[in-house]
């Protein structure tokens, strides 16, 4: 890496339902390490998605397919967190606890293009750029750009954007795939496609 051996530790931080996990989050993981140029990166599975009106699956099955998607990754560390605290996961809180534990260390926070639009609904949004450099993600074929960077400027800085190759995968096709029988496997790692039909997940009842 090109940063000076004297320079903070970079971390990046990348939550998410994960329900599933798929092969769009492991490019991002990846595009982010080297974009970033990061030491690690953290990724965090949801416990209770305060902003989501669907259930999600239990937090066990997503921390363990997570940990089967981005375990073998170098510098990624799977951070189970949020599954483990009670009530709402809130990103500030995160992100307040990261920097507690490593203060000496540059945190990056990593989220979607479609998320950077609707971050001024979230809890304490405004206190995310006091822990971290907000990195967008820019999915291919999303048209909220503007409002992405319209949201950014609402007084919330720095950030920067991810660069991204197209990639038409989503958590919501898969289970959607999964629900009618249909083959997943060109959309998630194996290990992910073989824990999901061994645990009958997304299926209808």
């Amino acid at each position: 890496m090109n940063v000076s051996a004297g320079s903070p530790r970079r971390v990046g931080v990348f939550g998410g339902a994960f329900d599933p996990p798929h092969l769009a989050h492991t490019a991002l993981a990846l595009a982010v390490l080297e974009q970033l140029q990061l030491d690690e990166l953290r990724v965090v599975p949801t416990g209770q998605a305060w902003h989501k009106s669907r259930s999600l699956t239990p937090a066990a099955h997503r921390l363990e397919m997570v940990r089967l998607a981005f375990g073998a990754m170098e510098r990624v560390v799977v951070d189970p967190r949020e599954t483990l605290r009670s009530g709402p996961s809130y990103t500030v809180d995160t992100l307040s606890e990261l920097h507690a534990e490593f203060p000496l260390a540059q945190l990056f926070l990593i989220i979607g293009e479609d998320q950077a639009v609707a971050l001024p609904t979230w809890h304490r949004w405004r206190e995310i750029a006091d822990f971290a450099t907000i990195c967008v993600a820019a999915r291919a074929g999303f048209a909220g750009a503007r409002g992405t960077f319209d949201a950014l400027h609402q007084g919330l800085a720095p950030f920067q954007t991810i660069e991204l190759p197209p990639m038409d995968v989503s958590a919501t096709d898969i289970r959607e795939r999964l629900a009618t029988h249909q083959n997943i496997a060109s959309l998630v790692f194996e290990p992910v496609a073989r824990y999901i039909a061994h645990h009958h997940l997304y299926q209808t009842a």
